[in-house]
This record gives C-alpha cells, structure tokens and sequence, in this order.
C-alpha cells in the first residue's frame, strides 16, 4: 500500500513538473516573439491596416440653386436664374498612419496617433442629374454656376458629417485595428493614447 502512495506521488510531481516546464517554454516563447519586434517593425506592420480604420459615408442627396443680377445687393426682376441637382456622392475619414508614433521596450507597446481628419469629399460626376433648369436669356446659367453649387454642397456634406460623428466614429476605428493587430502580434501590455490637440488663440 506504501509502494502505490509513493508512485503516485512520484507521478503526480513528473506531470506537475513537464506542465510548469511546458509553461515556462511558451512563455518564454511568447517573451521572444514580442522581443523580436522593435518600433520600426511595428510602425510598418501598423501602416498597412490604415484603409481599414477608415470611415466612409455615403450621401444621396439635391441641391437647389438660385442666383440673380444684383444691384447694390438688391435682385434685378426678370434675371432670375435655378435648377436642381441630384448626385450621389461619399466621404471618408480617417487616421494619418505616417504620423502614428510608435514605441516598444520589455515588451510593451505605446503608440500615439493623430486625432482623425476627413481624407475625400467625392461627388460622382457620373451620377449627377440636373432637374427644373431656367431658361434666362437676360442671366443664363453657366458652367462656373454648377461647379460652384457642387463645391457649397461638399462642404455642407463635410460639416453634416462631423456633426454626426464620423471623426469620432474614426477615431474609434483606429483604436481598434491597432490594438488587435498588436495583440495578435503577442503584445500583452499595449497603451493607446490619443494626440492631443492644442486650441489655437487668436
């Protein structure tokens, strides 16, 4: 009866001990493969997800335009000119990846990343349709009148946008994409910390 106790016992101690010995091996393993990559390698492995933390909204929408002859800020009757639009159009934004600052020591990462910025303001020039045009042989309309409609309404498309969270949402985004690929990368300690901007006095 002693004899089975005491090889029990002696292989409850070898299974305990390769356990802790395969444990030891994958965490030195693990400390090797987050050793082996340095702030460069990070930076350039970070760079490559850019596209995929971007935000992208995409709008539908119909510009009204009207303008008249003006004399001392006042419409000169009969010089009236309009017409409507309808275009289709999207604008993205995102992190400037190129100004991401990354550091790695013992095995932890820090990175610092820009605040989000709006990259594109597209209106497809092939989806726009012009409705309810003037006929004004006194103010026709001209080429210069759409190119200026379309330019006032990207930036309305770019101030909607913001006000409903896409530099946020962005943001957000980045965040996100970095702190999994660098978990994936081994990284156990990651610190994330957003570039902060100084308001301008004026």
């Amino acid at each position: 009866m002693l004899l089975k106790k005491s090889n029990i016992s002696t292989l409850f101690f070898l299974i305990t001990t390769v356990v802790l010995a395969i444990l030891l091996i994958v965490n030195t393993i693990s400390k090797e493969d987050t050793n082996s990559y340095d702030s460069s390698t990070v930076f350039a492995k970070i760079s490559h997800i850019q596209e995929l933390s971007t935000v992208k909204y995409n709008y539908t929408g119909v510009i009204g335009y009207k303008d008249a002859v003006k004399i001392f800020k006042m419409n000169i009757p009969l010089t009236e000119k309009f017409f409507l639009i309808k275009y289709n159009g999207y604008l993205k934004a995102g992190v400037d990846f190129d100004k991401i600052v990354v550091n790695v020591e013992d095995g932890r990462v820090s990175v610092s990343i820009p605040r989000a910025r709006i990259f594109d303001i597209v209106i497809d020039e092939n989806s726009v349709t012009v409705y309810n045009e003037s006929e004004n042989a006194f103010n026709p309309i001209k080429i210069s009148d759409y190119t200026q409609a379309l330019a006032k309404e990207k930036e309305t498309m770019r101030k909607d946008a913001i006000k409903q969270g896409i530099l946020r949402d962005a943001n957000q985004h980045a965040e996100l994409a970095i702190k999994s690929l660098l978990e994936e990368m081994g990284f156990n300690e990651v610190d994330i910390t957003m570039e902060v901007v100084i308001p301008e006095i004026h």
